[in-house]
């Protein structure tokens, strides 16, 4: 939308899910901090067990293609999560 923008992380696997799920490495709270955000810019959180995805929406600062906006289209956003360390167990 014009005000958010949704990132979907999906996992070919079910036991690579699993164990993000469980390292607790992506979290609201860890999003947050990845992205230097309160949480309270983050409206939606969602492990969605069916598709072995984990989906979360953010608030722009401002409305796609007003400006000073630097991606419309909020698909240069992903670099943060390269970050994460998952152990592995």
């Amino acid at each position: 939308g014009t005000d958010k923008i949704t990132f979907d992380i999906i996992f070919r696997e079910k036991e690579n899910y699993e164990l993000v799920k469980r390292s607790k490495c992506l979290t609201k709270e860890t999003v947050a901090k990845l992205y230097n955000i309160p949480e309270e810019r983050i409206c939606d959180f969602v492990e969605f067990d069916p598709a072995y995805a984990i989906k979360f929406t953010i608030y722009r600062e401002r409305p796609s293609g007003s400006p000073g906006e630097g991606d419309i289209f909020g698909c240069q956003q992903y670099p943060p999560l390269l970050d994460i360390e998952i152990p592995v167990e």
